[in-house]
């Protein structure tokens, strides 16, 4: 009701039962009914709307991630001011100076911390922070590298339409939120305690993947379109992916380790799960 569009009702029950298959109960959004209403456009399906929608994301990431990185500093229990380096990234908006830049000064970081901010990168953003910062962690000495991911769909939002049903699924699927990290080498086990050691990390473009999920920033926001066979493309070649990082490290029986997947829907899950023979 809140994007006006009560009466595509074929277009509802679809969107009904994206959502039942989808498996996700509970998640959690920025925008509120009061907000959307005070912007109808964000509700359109193609109204130009991107001013409102920065005026929102702009803001909030920051803030979100704040929330994020708050928790992650505190389970590490050492002050702020051996942050060395700051990774940010989001999909949700663009600004200069970025979210990397509100975040220093929301957090109290050192004004000489070393920051980085990634744009874009969608559904891979996590592990390719994850990258990005072991990589300065293993080449500066004494690092400590805070890491934060932080999403608000308020520049995706948008009514339905027939001709665009990979929306949709998008609707569906994603939700708002942020996580927070902090790599580091050589730990210094008098004071800091390791959750977990970051082996290796790669990444690759899958054969005949062009156009498979993209995204275009347009007056109207954040657009995406989604390819069925998305995960067709992945289950057919995740194996290669693990064979490449995983025979140097002597694994190759794919029950044996504890998977944490990056879903995007249970559709992915379940090939890759039939693909690999997992149980």
């Amino acid at each position: 009701c809140i994007t006006q569009s009560e009466h595509l009702t074929e277009l509802k029950e679809k969107f009904k039962r994206m959502c039942d298959k989808s498996m996700i109960r509970k998640r959690y959004m920025h925008l509120t009914e009061e907000a959307l209403k005070e912007n109808p456009n964000i509700c359109a399906y193609m109204s130009p709307s991107l001013d409102a929608r920065q005026d929102v994301v702009v803001v909030e990431v920051p803030k979100l991630g704040k929330e994020a990185a708050a928790k992650a500093l505190k389970e590490w229990g050492q002050p702020r001011s051996k942050i060395t380096h700051l990774v940010f990234c989001t999909t949700s908006g663009v600004d200069m100076p970025g979210a990397d830049y509100q975040l220093t000064k929301l957090l109290g970081l050192r004004p000489s911390v070393n920051r980085l901010m990634l744009y874009q990168q969608g559904c891979f953003a996590g592990g390719t922070v994850l990258r990005v910062a072991k990589d300065l962690a293993e080449n500066n000495r004494g690092a400590r590298v805070l890491v934060v991911c932080s999403e608000i769909t308020a520049v995706t939002f948008r009514g339905p339409s027939e001709s665009h049903l990979d929306s949709l699924v998008g609707q569906a699927l994603f939700g708002d939120g942020a996580a927070a990290i902090i790599l580091g080498a050589d730990p210094d086990l008098a004071v800091e305690r390791p959750l977990f050691e970051l082996v290796s990390a790669s990444q690759t473009i899958l054969p005949d993947s062009g156009g498979a999920i993209d995204g275009h920033l347009r007056e109207v926001g954040l657009t995406f379109h989604l390819l069925k066979d998305v995960p067709g493309l992945i289950s057919k070649n995740i194996e290669r992916s693990l064979v490449d990082a995983f025979t140097p490290l002597g694994i190759n029986d794919w029950n044996s380790i504890f998977w944490i997947a990056h879903p995007g829907g249970p559709a992915i899950l379940d090939q890759v799960e039939a693909k690999l023979g997992l149980e």
